[in-house]
């Protein structure tokens, strides 16, 4: 049941940016130097700094706020936004930049602007009590506080003048000051309240579930509800189709552990439809934020770190699974956007590209015939048109003529079509994409939000490390390597913790969990690629620091902040969304670090995890948790392991590892032992000892539950071994064993 809810806010403005669609107008291009200098200008998130020269007079988040708050006994408007949200940019022009609003803000409230990115665990709070305000959310996210940072009333988008059939945020400014000044006891009621049920929601559900097979058949049953047969992907009810790549990555899992087609089948379809559709960049690689429609067409245009590494992720799984070299090509088109694009001089990762340039969304990237006529010349402009639905007129709603790129041919059909070789056709089309790339690299560029957070170069240097092994690629591996020396050595403090941001020079901002759980499972997931013994040590130091300062003592699982944070709730993230949560990406890292360095503490402490929730798991384990049922793979197992001892420039090695790492096997660790086995390698995974390559000669040695088969010498006796997926999981216990 949802608090109470105040009579001006049964009318609330509340509006999805997601359902609004492309046509607002564009700022203009020629603005006057800013009159205006807030304290923002202080700051170093990219986000703040847009907001800098707001006539708003804005403080960023921080005890001065509140005491002023406090002292003046004004309520407090929280603006929450991130800095490639096109519909903050719409409220920041709309609203923020008017001097009538501005005023009315400034005398009536105390105004903080908070960047999402920077501060996960302030948005996770305040986006909770909208969502239990009014049903929904989104960004920017808009909250009103009392001086002690209580919310009472609060949505989203808010337009400026009035129109969607809604009151503009002026109006709104007013209804809520008319409400603080007549009716204030009211106001902090309904707060009280307010926070009384997002205290409550936290609290864990002291019941336990059984989490065994049954916990995969629920899953599948509940994806299977949500998945559009037509067209791929999990949109349920829904207008909008997310790309959700840890949804395509338990399916896969599902099918290595039980054989169900009906699993792969839904996750390559997704897979398939975002590869053809607009949410991919056709030109310069990766993928747009989500697709504002059902067909997979037109995106929102950002491009966020987090969905290059997810999906990244889920199209080496799909190519190990099925040797298909669609799939690997579009998984090194996305990394190697990665790397040209969001990668910094320092080696770490950058956070997104914004979806506007010049004020309208999308613009940078979309294209009339006439222009692709121009660029490339009326013969390949037809080829090209004829592959990505280019026309006259135009795939854009309300933009006529202007065309978002996706693949609307095959190379077989234009090969029929244009009675010319296949081979012909794609050098044809390769070398019109790249005339067409270095066009739109001449347009107005949209905003490069350059800051480096921890918690998502952790998922860029797993995504990487886990595609040098299945693409075969040792530079990912090399630039993996680059990001996570460079988060150990700039984003720690003196006492070792980690740091969430950096940017022009500076680290800041405590560590959430979720900074941490990324990185574990990143560096484990580069130590496989590298037998690199230095990253399983800096897992398991950044792991334990995170038992140490966000584990819940009394009821189990990870808070999302450590002990001593002054925030109004302490968040427990189990729900996954667009990003894995924290506590099912913790549970996840510490069992694959418990199954590297052989510690069933750690796979203990990943199990404890599960119990924690296993509640949720059970009932929506499909929906919203599938790094915890990805964790549940390991700890039902059974868990494999595949040593290749020998010289690692010998031919022969080489094959032996290349073997063990094709196919997708979720359950099974592959490493690389050294004839001369160094301390540190050892210490850090003690059982590789005994496998030495036999008379120097290399071999292959597969290991369950640590006792290891006769050693292969050839890479054929060992794919033979292997199998060509996962061994069927035996009956399992009921729920992973308690610690005894």
């Amino acid at each position: 049941m949802r608090p109470r809810q105040l009579p001006f806010l049964l009318g609330a403005l509340l509006l999805e940016a997601s359902l609004l669609g492309f046509a607002l107008p564009a700022a203009a291009q020629d603005a006057p130097a800013p009159k205006h200098r807030n304290r923002l200008a202080h700051e170093k998130s990219p986000y703040l700094l847009q907001h800098a020269d707001n006539p708003v007079d804005w403080h960023p988040w921080g005890p001065e706020a509140f005491a002023r708050a406090k002292k003046e006994q004004k309520p407090i408007f929280l603006s929450i936004g991130y800095a490639t949200c096109h519909w903050c940019h719409v409220m920041e022009r709309e609203s923020f930049e008017n001097e009538e609003v501005a005023a009315y803000l400034n005398e009536h409230f105390v105004a903080i602007k908070v960047d999402r990115e920077e501060r996960p665990d302030v948005d996770a709070v305040y986006m909770n009590a909208v969502q239990a305000l009014t049903g929904s959310g989104g960004w920017p996210l808009s909250v009103f506080l009392t001086p002690d940072g209580r919310p009472f009333a609060g949505g989203t988008y808010f337009p400026q003048p009035a129109r969607f059939g809604r009151r503009s945020f002026l109006e709104v400014l007013r209804a809520v000051h008319d409400a603080w000044s007549q009716r204030r006891a009211e106001l902090d009621e309904s707060a009280q309240e307010l926070t009384k049920h997002l205290r409550r929601v936290e609290r864990n559900d002291p019941t336990e579930a059984e989490l065994g097979e049954q916990a995969f058949v629920d899953a599948l049953r509940q994806l299977a509800a949500a998945y559009d047969a037509a067209r791929g992907g999990f949109p349920g009810r829904g207008r909008t189709q997310f790309p959700l790549p840890h949804l395509c990555g338990l399916l896969l899992r599902i099918h290595a552990r039980s054989g169900d087609e009906r699993s792969r089948d839904m996750a390559l379809r997704t897979l398939d439809a975002i590869a053809r559709g607009g949410l991919r960049d056709h030109l310069a690689g990766g993928f747009h934020r989500y697709s504002t429609d059902r067909e997979w067409s037109i995106p929102h245009f950002e491009k966020m770190l987090y969905d290059q590494a997810g999906l990244l992720r889920a199209f080496v799984e799909a190519y190990l699974l099925t040797g298909r070299a669609r799939y690997a090509d579009v998984a090194r088109e996305t990394a190697d956007f990665v790397l040209a694009r969001m990668h910094t001089s320092e080696g770490a990762f950058t956070s997104a590209w914004d979806a506007d340039s010049e004020g309208v969304e999308g613009k940078c990237y979309l294209w009339t015939l006439a222009e692709l006529r121009e660029a490339l010349g009326p013969d390949d402009a037809e080829l090209f048109a004829a592959r990505y639905g280019v026309s006259e007129r135009g795939n854009v709603p309300e933009r006529r003529g202007a065309n978002h790129l996706q693949i609307e041919a095959s190379f077989q059909e234009l090969a029929r079509r244009f009675d010319t070789d296949e081979k012909v056709l794609r050098a044809r089309v390769a070398a019109a994409r790249r005339k067409l790339l270095a066009a739109r690299d001449r347009r107005a560029q949209p905003l490069h939000d350059d800051k480096v957070l921890t918690d998502w170069n952790g998922l860029a240097i797993g995504a990487l490390a886990y595609g040098a092994r299945g693409l075969g690629e040792e530079r990912y591996a090399r630039a993996a390597a680059q990001a996570a020396d460079f988060l150990l050595r700039r984003l720690r403090t003196r006492d070792g913790a980690l740091l969430h941001r950096y940017r022009d020079g500076a680290a800041g901002i405590p560590a959430l969990l979720a900074d941490y759980a990324f990185l574990v499972w990143g560096l484990v997931e580069l130590f496989e690629a590298t037998s690199e013994a230095r990253w399983l040590a800096a897992a398991r130091d950044l792991a334990d620091r995170m038992v140490a300062s966000y584990w819940d003592a009394k009821a189990g699982g990870f808070f999302q902040t450590a002990s001593g944070e002054p925030l109004l709730v302490r968040v427990k993230p189990t729900y996954d969304g667009a990003i894995p949560s924290g506590n099912g990406a913790a549970a996840y890292a510490l069992a694959r670090l418990g199954h590297a360095c052989g510690d069933r503490a750690y796979t203990d402490r990943a199990a404890a995890t599960l119990r924690s929730y296993s509640h949720s798991i059970a009932r929506a384990g499909g929906s919203a948790h599938a790094l915890a049922l990805w964790t549940l793979d390991l700890l039902l197992g059974p868990l494999r392991e595949v040593v290749v001892a020998g010289p690692r420039d010998r031919p022969a090695t080489q094959a032996l590892l290349a073997t063990a790492r094709s196919g997708f096997r979720p359950r099974t660790l592959v490493l690389w032992r050294p004839a001369e086995l160094p301390e540190p390698l050892a210490s850090a995974a003690p059982f590789l000892g005994p496998l030495v390559a036999p008379e120097g000669r290399p071999a292959a040695y597969l290991c369950e539950g640590y006792a290891c088969k006769a050693p292969r010498a050839s890479a054929e006796a060992l794919r033979a071994a292997l199998g060509p997926t996962e061994v069927r999981a035996p009956a399992p216990p009921p729920t992973p064993a308690r610690e005894r």
